[in-house]
């Protein structure tokens, strides 16, 4: 027998990382070639933010603070200067977007939707408490083109702050007395409280936006003298006017609704009696009726008619908690008056909202028998808003027709915001900062920049049971008998810091990874090696040359990041 000796190496063992050669997508041994990486997806929250706010990576900030070694003050800042990175008005949206982001979200599927809108508020009021300022870039390059805006809303105001953060500046001619648009003039203070707005709008003007109230485009300054004096013209006055009015329903005791909360908000209340009827099926409709409930006193009665619209949303179920009136698909056929022209009364019915035209197109009936009478000393009529453009150019308006990217038939010109079509304040704050973008790619003679486009995220690929339940952080508002004693009571109450902070860990980091260590601890070769410096969505590294292809970290990954390819 020959005996086994034992040879001495004069170099550690080193087992061959050379993968065998590959056939189609195996490799010769069997071993299936695909290898673990690491591809971020598009989440659903971040994909509908009207703003079009990295809502995950905000998310992120604040329930991995531990994870990326911030403090709670750290991540709260470092989340704010995130949202504002798109969004200067996060303490104003975080109040009245109706908040898409949640719907998407793919918490729903398990125990409600991550309250992004408690979150948006809370980071918003959290910069307004610590007096963050906006990025300022007057320390950088400054270009010599200046920039005309008209209007001092949602849409101008966001065009000026992007605008100035890329080098330009900008003058805002607004017609009211105080900027702020709609923000200022067509939202209560119960809603969105008048510090709220005027502290967002001044960090805008504190980066050196000149502001010119008062000031009318065709009244005190043309349209054409401000394409001769600045380099871009931004349109946005936003839609001050009243779209439509009702037939038969004219003369005194009768108000449109944008009026009435622009003469409220300057606090011009008229004489509207006890019996009070609001007509109108949208947000300015109920805000109308909950401001009537608030200041006219509490024998009145006030009844919303909802032409169209029959659903029930939580303003409509909160206004009808604060005693209002509602009758879902009810309109005003007549008004009843005295000798002397004073309104007595109105006679109501209900519409058919099926109805078809002999088109075929739908159209409102009245259906027959369904007439009531309702005493009324008053009438407000909300049914929308409209763009007032009408002043700006005294010929053919369509010139000011604009394109996708906002840019219209006029040389310099663009148009956005209300302007075009009344819309959601998230939606007109994206709007504007799209603007902001095509007037710089047009004058630095570059090509428009595109949005970063990432792969979707199947639902399927998430582990939800892997997530611990947790309960959702639900609204909280004001008694009602508080809210009703003061205009400027808030009805929706805020969270404390815990609360949030707890919340924003429900979040399921969809398509992103959140450093849950679950591919480290299932993988058996150690390829996943952790990361020195981390930060949201980078936790680990990938040793592609120790895999085998095993797929248990793609496997086990309960947000979906990880794919075989």
């Amino acid at each position: 027998m020959t005996l086994l000796r034992k040879v001495e190496r004069t170099r550690p063992f080193r087992p061959r990382t050379t993968a065998p050669p590959r056939v189609g997508r195996f490799l010769s041994a069997g071993v299936v070639s695909a290898r673990p990486q690491r591809l971020t997806k598009a989440s659903p929250c971040s994909t509908a933010c009207l703003a079009g706010t990295d809502v995950r990576g905000v998310v992120a900030l604040l329930a991995q603070r531990e994870k990326l070694g911030l403090s709670d003050e750290e991540a709260c800042d470092r989340a704010w200067r995130l949202v504002v990175e798109t969004n200067p008005f996060p303490a104003t949206t975080g109040r009245i977007c109706p908040h898409r982001c949640e719907e998407g979200c793919n918490r729903q599927q398990k125990d409600g939707a991550v309250s992004v809108g408690a979150i948006e508020r809370f980071v918003g009021d959290w910069g307004l408490a610590r007096g963050l300022k906006l990025p300022d870039c007057r320390q950088g390059t400054i270009y010599p083109e200046k920039i005309a805006i008209i209007g001092a809303g949602p849409a101008g105001l966001s065009c000026a702050y992007q605008l100035a953060r890329r080098g330009y500046a900008s003058t805002i001619f607004e017609g009211m007395p105080e900027p702020g648009g709609m923000f200022r003039y067509g939202i209560p203070p119960y809603r969105l409280p008048a510090w709220v707005v005027q502290g967002e709008v001044r960090r805008i003007l504190d980066l050196g936006v000149e502001l010119r109230t008062n000031t009318r485009i065709g009244r005190d300054v043309s349209l054409d003298e401000l394409r001769r004096d600045f380099a871009g013209v931004f349109v946005a006055p936003g839609a001050g006017a009243s779209r439509q009015s009702m037939p038969g329903v004219e003369g005194a005791g009768v108000y449109q609704g944008v009026d009435f909360l622009r003469d409220v908000a300057r606090g011009q209340m008229p004489e509207l009696g006890q019996n009070i009827v609001v007509v109108g099926g949208g947000n300015t409709a109920i805000d109308v009726a909950r401001i009537c409930a608030r200041v006219v006193g509490r024998k009145a009665v006030i009844t919303l008619l909802r032409r169209r619209n029959p659903s029930m949303g939580e303003e409509l179920r909160e206004a009808m908690e604060e005693g209002i009136r509602v009758e879902l698909r009810g309109t005003i056929s007549s008004v009843v008056r005295d000798e002397a022209g004073k309104m007595e009364r109105i006679v109501a019915e209900y519409l058919d909202l099926e109805a078809k035209d002999s088109q075929g197109s739908s159209t409102l009936m009245p259906i027959p028998g369904s007439s009531f009478e309702l005493a009324a000393d008053a009438i407000i009529v909300a049914l929308g808003q409209k763009p007032n453009v009408g002043s700006l150019l005294p010929g053919d308006a369509r010139c000011l027709e604009a394109d996708a990217g906002g840019k219209t038939r006029l040389t310099g010109v663009w148009r956005g915001g209300d302007a075009v079509t009344p819309t959601l304040a998230a939606v007109v704050i994206n709007q504007g900062r799209q603007v902001a973008l095509s007037i710089d790619a047009e004058l630095r003679g570059k090509p428009p920049s595109e949005p970063a486009k990432m792969p979707e995220l199947s639902p399927r690929r998430l582990k939800l049971d892997w997530y611990q339940p947790r309960e959702r952080l639900e609204r909280r508002l004001a008694p009602v008998a508080e809210r009703l004693a003061d205009l400027r009571t808030e009805v929706e109450l805020d969270h404390s810091q815990a609360e949030i902070l707890a919340e924003a860990s429900r979040c399921l980091s969809c398509g992103n990874c959140f450093g849950c260590e679950n591919c480290w601890m299932y993988c058996t070769p150690g390829c996943m090696q952790r990361l020195p410096d981390v930060a949201p969505g980078h936790y680990f590294s990938i040793k592609m040359w120790t895999c085998d292809g095993c797929r248990k970290c793609a496997e086990e990954c309960p947000s979906g990041v990880l794919d075989m390819i």
